[in-house]
């Protein structure tokens, strides 16, 4: 297993402090390497795009895929200037990415008042017990949809 390359998380926090400065968004900074070339590069946007999606990981995974040409990055590391939040590590697991290396904690993100600790807790409770609550409507209705996926023949697997 790789030990990860300094230079590589020197760019991404290099991109977080960019970041910052540039009033983009909150300090966090990304990339994605594959076969030792950068496929995709970003900076917490978040305030400066209203997207609060735009976590640099996420804008960095996105930038990826476009150079890649597919929704999977199978091979990839990633190089994040802190360890990702709940939203980020699905992308992550989604996008196939095979290894994560991370400079600052989720301890270090709320030092700084970044405190993904209540999403973690949230989503390890029962659906019942959820402070977001989430509530069935028209799941039968739902099935066409599902029953259309799985009678397409050319259906893209992911």
């Amino acid at each position: 297993m790789s030990a990860g390359d300094p230079a590589r998380m020197r760019e991404a926090i290099a991109l977080a402090l960019e970041g910052v400065r540039s009033g983009a968004g909150g300090p966090f900074g990304a990339l994605v390497v594959r076969d030792g070339r950068v496929l995709g590069r970003g900076c917490n946007r978040v305030t400066s795009a209203n997207d609060p999606t735009a976590h640099a990981e996420i804008v960095a995974i996105r930038q990826a895929c476009a150079a890649a040409g597919s929704f999977a990055l199978g091979g990839s590391e990633l190089y994040t200037s802190c360890e990702p939040c709940p939203m980020c590590l699905g992308a992550i697991w989604w996008a196939r990415i095979a290894r994560v290396f991370h400079a600052g904690t989720r301890a270090d993100a709320a030092a700084a008042g970044f405190d993904d600790a209540a999403l973690y807790e949230e989503v390890a409770r029962p659906l019942a017990a959820r402070a977001l609550p989430l509530l069935p409507l028209l799941r039968e209705e739902a099935q066409a949809a599902f029953a259309a996926w799985m009678g397409k023949a050319d259906r893209v697997r992911y």
